[in-house]
């Protein structure tokens, strides 16, 4: 799909909530992948509450300590104690409490670059990959999303199971391979850029053959997972075209009816009932597309 972007890819292996948090966070993950990293520590809310408390606890009991003081006619040390307890108090009201969204959003920065630094090599990013990497990793991205996305899989007609499963293996295996021939390939261009001596290219030329095998390897997996998805699509018209005709098949008397009481040319009956011939041609098309994108789906394996 021309202009598509390629998208977050995590490793199917890795939980549902982790995995969810990585998706959610993308923009987030480009920072820490360039080498952010939060500069404040987490906070803890329940030592803020239990110190808040312990002071206001220390104060009411050094305000009843001077009264009893004052009661006793000791001013001296009422006044300090006083003075104590008014000193606890301004530094309980004073004392700055952060910002609760502010502490929301460090709280999350904090988890998604753990969960980030827990599964480091376990998801792709786009900004991962080069240009080339790009554009295979979009065409593959497109023909999974094609396949997950049509009536066909919803309805079952498809291994559907398979598919939620084989699916996201198959790409992530690409984006894991991409990944790495777009290390590979960025770190042999920076190389070959400063000039080479015919011995320097003589080791250099093996190296690029290898690069260009893997792209074609990869290559092919983006290929035969387009196949699938073209064999999804054909099934997918027929499918619908098959629902259209027996929507339409299913008002056929009303059709006829409306013939006979208007006195229209008979003829018209028998041009009406190739919809059901139309409907049969259909479902066996359908039958065809749907074992065909069976078979396609056996040779992502190969």
């Amino acid at each position: 799909m021309p202009g598509r972007q390629a998208k977050l890819v995590v490793d199917p292996a890795v939980p549902d909530d982790a995995a969810a948090l990585l998706r959610d966070n993308r923009k987030l993950l480009v920072r820490i992948h360039a080498g952010w990293a939060p500069a404040y520590k987490r906070s803890n809310s329940v030592a803020d509450v239990t110190a808040r408390l312990a002071a206001t606890v220390a104060a009411v009991a050094a305000a009843v300590y001077g009264l009893a003081l004052f009661l006793a006619e000791r001013y001296t040390p009422f006044a300090v104690i006083m003075t104590l307890a008014a000193l606890l108090v301004v530094g309980v009201l004073l004392r700055p409490r952060p910002d609760a969204e502010v502490e929301r959003r460090h709280a999350l920065e904090a988890d998604v670059y753990d969960t980030a630094r827990r599964y480091e090599g376990r998801y792709v990013l786009r900004e991962q990959l080069d240009e080339p990497a790009r554009v295979l990793m979009s065409r593959a991205q497109a023909a999974v999303e094609e396949v997950m996305s049509s009536g066909v899989h919803a309805d079952g007609l498809l291994d559907d199971a398979r598919n939620a499963v084989m699916l996201p293996a198959q790409e992530w295996e690409i984006a894991r391979l991409l990944a790495k021939l777009s290390e590979l390939r960025t770190e042999h261009q920076e190389v070959v850029s400063e000039g080479v001596t015919p011995e320097v290219a003589a080791v250099a030329e093996p190296l690029a053959h290898a690069l260009d095998s893997s792209q074609e390897a990869v290559l092919a997996r983006v290929e035969a997972l387009e196949r699938y998805a073209g064999h999804v699509a054909d099934a997918e018209r027929a499918y619908r075209a098959g629902k259209q005709i027996a929507r339409l098949s299913a008002k056929l008397p009303r059709y006829e009816e409306l013939l006979a009481e208007s006195g229209a040319d008979g003829a018209a009956v028998p041009e009406l009932s190739r919809l059901s011939d139309d409907a049969g041609r259909l479902e066996q098309a359908l039958r065809d597309s749907v074992s065909s994108a069976h078979e396609a789906f056996r040779h992502l394996h190969d």
